[in-house]
């Protein structure tokens, strides 16, 4: 499972490297193979283990090709999908696609979240912050059902 925020600088090429303490873990299950894609709720892009990526992919399997949001997701989501692999020194590359659609040039923040990364142009992580941290001061965890009771 992945947590914590990494800053990250992507090199000319487009390349990320992957912080080492993750690199293990994802060369041990997975055999250093990523699938990137877009967060269609959010300008970054989303990074999933193979085997992760592959719950998504029964999900989408799913999906209707006849029902027009259905339609969409599929399509975002399989369309700008890439697969990667981890060189020797724990890089990957990342498309021009991808980097225009969450505006990636140099700085990044890469972001765990449990079964995937979210990876973010570094100014537009902290705005993201700002905003989460306005949203839950103002509308309390009471907004949401699952929410409630949650307390650390």
């Amino acid at each position: 499972m992945f947590s914590g925020a990494s800053a990250l600088n992507l090199d000319a090429k487009g390349r990320i490297a992957m912080p080492t303490r993750y690199r293990e873990a994802l060369c041990a299950e997975d055999a250093g193979k990523l699938v990137v894609t877009v967060d269609f709720q959010s300008n970054c892009l989303l990074i999933y283990p193979a085997r992760q990526w592959e719950t998504v992919l029964e999900k989408l399997l799913q999906l209707s090709d006849t029902q027009p949001q259905e339609r969409a997701l599929k399509r975002l989501l399989l369309g700008y999908a890439q697969e990667c692999q981890l060189d020797g020194n724990g890089r990957f590359l990342l498309t021009p696609p991808l980097r225009q659609y969450a505006s990636l040039d140099k700085k990044a923040m890469l972001v765990g979240q449990l079964n995937k990364f979210e990876l973010w142009d570094e100014q537009v992580w902290q705005q993201q912050l700002t905003d989460s941290l306005d949203l839950l001061r103002n509308d309390g965890l009471g907004a949401s059902e699952r929410l409630a009771d949650f307390s650390l």
